[in-house]
């Protein structure tokens, strides 16, 4: 008996995903790195492929395998329940790879992982066919059809048609399953957006204009930090969703800018390239390591006007008290906006989180527009979609000010706000532009 070594990978992955808790591409970034010598480019392809995959139709999965097995999933051994759900994952979803192949090579990690459970591995998937997943298209209630076709959880369907309707929410969901585009922010310091494309068609990397200025997708390039245009800092990765908040706060060259939850640096990066590198931005984080990637992506992109801090932005200090013209406030969410990128975020997150996040989120608002210079401009932002998150935490900052300081007069203004659903080119966005008035 031979065992596939990459999908013994795989299999390792998600156990570890699942064990730990782990994020998918983190986890999946580890051992990549750790086994690089024994893999090909078609090892790490399939691998990337059952790992996501897996992780991400996993609750259709179940639902295809609670219907071929007689015992139920909670009395599966967490390395059978994997086993079987990646071959299902293969038989179903995927077209390029035989149904023999995929039950003889589960079947064989199995004999490592379970040898008991050889027979029952068998027998599950050599029932198992794609028009399992056809019938799960067929059912009539909408919160049930939409949760068990696009592999989510039913509180977050829910949430999302009371928002949005049933037809608008399952276009949200589907998309969250599409592979996500790479896409690139043109470094306006170093290059022009023609320049780099002329130095990416040399290097017969083919890509396509993004909706927002300077901004591209790339669409047959793997391993981006090796390129040598992203290691001299031509361009930088980012999603064109976040990409438009730095326009909607639209900093000027010589303006004091605050970003407050700052980490990994790319919005703030985008804010300085969008002030020519002129003028001051501060830079927040609550972990030394983050505050690093800040300070290495700035570095590699050549801006200069980046001055990092560790720091808890829920903490109040007088002596920023209304120090900035213009504040970023990206503050930490349930990050429903970009389950396409972190498909684990669905299983690892709960109900009961929103309503913690959104103290944290208001505490944060409250907080941070005391540092806001009369007559400045503050962005609240998230990678969410849900309205606790975002409109509620919002109105409620206006409205408390309101009742501080006068019934008749608030002390901001909401000028702007924008809601960037995700489809195949972006993740989901909130953006919302506050003015304090002078």
């Amino acid at each position: 008996m031979k065992v596939d070594f990459a999908r013994e990978l795989a299999l390792k992955i998600l156990y570890k995903i699942e064990e730990e808790n782990g994020y998918s591409n983190l986890v999946l970034d580890e051992y990549l790195e750790k086994e690089r010598q024994k893999l090909n480019a078609k090892d790490i392809n399939l691998i990337s492929e059952i790992v996501y995959g897996t992780v991400t139709w996993r609750l259709s999965i179940d639902t295809i395998l609670q219907k071929h097995s007689k015992i139920k999933l909670n009395k599966i051994s967490k390395w059978i329940k994997i086993i079987l759900r990646m071959g299902i994952y293969q038989i179903v979803f995927l077209d390029k790879i035989p149904k023999s192949a995929a039950v003889n090579e589960s079947v064989n990690l199995c004999k490592k992982y379970g040898y008991k459970s050889t027979s029952f591995v068998n027998a599950i998937l050599r029932k198992v066919e794609k028009s399992d997943y056809e019938e799960l298209t067929k059912i009539e209630d909408d919160f049930d059809k939409i949760s068990m076709m696009y592999s989510m959880p039913k509180w977050i369907v829910q949430k999302l048609i009371h928002q949005y309707g049933a037809p608008k929410t399952e276009e949200i969901c589907k998309s969250f399953n599409k592979k996500p585009k790479v896409t690139i922010r043109v470094n306006s310091l170093k290059t022009t957006m023609q320049e780099l494309q002329n130095k990416l068609e040399e290097r017969k990397i083919s890509y396509e204009q993004a909706r927002i200025p300077n901004f591209l997708y790339l669409k047959n390039l793997k391993n981006i930090a090796n390129l040598d245009l992203f290691q001299e800092g031509f361009f930088t990765i980012q999603d064109e969703g976040a990409g438009e908040i730095g326009y909607v706060l639209n900093p000027k060259p010589g303006e004091m800018i605050l970003d407050a939850c700052s980490a990994p640096g790319g919005k703030t990066t985008h804010l300085a390239e969008l002030m020519k590198n002129e003028g001051k931005i501060v830079a927040w984080d609550i972990h030394k390591h983050r505050i690093k990637l800040v300070e290495e992506t700035a570095k590699r992109l050549g801006v200069s006007i980046i001055q990092t801090d560790i720091k808890d932005a829920s903490i109040y200090e007088e002596k920023y008290k209304e120090t900035f013209d213009k504040i970023l406030l990206d503050v930490p969410c349930m990050g429903l906006g970009v389950i396409k990128r972190k498909p684990d975020i669905k299983w690892q997150k709960t109900e009961q989180e929103v309503t913690e996040i959104q103290k944290v989120q208001e505490n944060l608002l409250k907080i941070c527009s005391k540092y806001l210079r009369p007559g400045g401009e503050l962005i609240y932002s998230t990678c969410s979609i849900l309205k606790e998150e975002n409109e509620e935490v919002v109105e409620k900052l206006i409205d408390l000010n309101r009742i501080e300081k006068d019934e008749t007069q608030k002390q901001f203004q909401l000028v702007a706000k924008k809601i960037i659903l995700p489809d195949e080119n972006t993740d989901g966005f909130f953006i919302c532009k506050i003015v304090k008035n002078k």
